[in-house]
């Protein structure tokens, strides 16, 4: 991101063009500014104006700020040209010669270079260098709002047998309790997070590369606990079940279903001084005998 008037200049490096990635990386510029410009020009990418308006995640983003997004004509170079020539500035100036460890390592040292070296050279065009102009400009934008906006790659899914759900082509695991429910996952450039009923089942520091599996130690012991009490329930089902000789299963009825068979029916309800017992016929005729 480069500031129209001051040209100061700030940058990070993303793991993909996706308009989650996107807004985080200019999120975590603007976080780091305090304020924010009053107008971010986007050339047509995909994930923010691809369709010659505002995507629905940078609609959001520019709502949450207070700010607009303009868009600039198409198939015309010339009217970002002032990103382009830092682009080119970065591929001749900050790479060469250099080696990084990860990409949180590329930002330590691009943001360094950008302090001391981008953004204290003397530029023709405004006379001076960058840093001189920043505080005026700085001045003349909007302050952040209390809430953040939307930012990261999210989801929800199901959770299947595997406890594992898919982010940006790599797999990542839950906590195997979940299988079955809903859960709903959110991924930032640093860490992708899982939660179930609003309850965190799963965190990981998110992988940049692709077709990655990643595994947390916890998650794999509570499945193997799971498998083991799951076989032991199924075993004693299997123990408990009675079988004819033939293999089928042996059908248990409940007991009302035979008193229903032979007509048997049983009154519940015990005799009161007020409500006389239900006669005999067989102990009145033998009564009657007696006497």
């Amino acid at each position: 991101m480069t500031c129209g008037y001051s040209r100061v200049t700030d940058a990070v490096m993303i793991p993909s063009r996706k308009a989650g990635d996107i807004l985080a990386g200019m999120w975590e510029i603007i976080g780091g500014w305090g304020r924010c410009p009053r107008t971010l020009v986007w050339d047509r990418e995909a994930a923010i104006g691809g369709a010659g308006k505002p995507s629905t995640e940078a609609a959001a983003f520019a709502g949450t700020l207070g700010v607009r997004i303009k868009l600039t004509p198409a198939r015309d170079p010339e009217s970002k040209g002032l990103i382009e020539r830092r682009n080119g500035y970065f591929e001749t100036s900050f790479l060469p010669g250099r080696s990084f460890v990860s990409p949180f390592d590329f930002n330590t040292q691009i943001e360094a270079w950008l302090t001391t070296v981008a953004n204290a050279r003397h530029l023709r065009s405004i006379g001076t260098n960058p840093a001189a102009r920043w505080a005026r400009e700085r001045a003349g934008m909007v302050e952040l709002p209390p809430v953040a906006p939307m930012v990261g790659l999210t989801g929800r899914v199901r959770l299947s047998r595997d406890y594992y759900v898919r982010i940006d082509g790599n797999d990542y695991s839950v906590n195997p309790r979940a299988i079955g429910r809903f859960v709903d996952w959110i991924a930032t450039p640093a860490l992708v997070a899982v939660t179930c009923a609003e309850q965190i089942v799963a965190t990981h520091e998110r992988v940049w590369a692709s077709g990655m599996t990643v595994t947390d130690p916890e998650h794999r012991a509570i499945a193997r606990a799971l498998r083991t009490e799951f076989a032991a329930t199924r075993d004693r089902a299997r123990r408990d079940t009675r079988s004819h000789p033939d293999g089928h299963v042996v059908a248990l009825r409940a007991l009302p279903d035979y008193d229903a068979l032979f007509g048997v029916t049983f009154d519940p309800a015990p005799a009161t001084p007020d409500t006389p017992a239900t006669s005999n016929p067989a102990t009145e005729a033998i009564t009657a005998e007696g006497q």
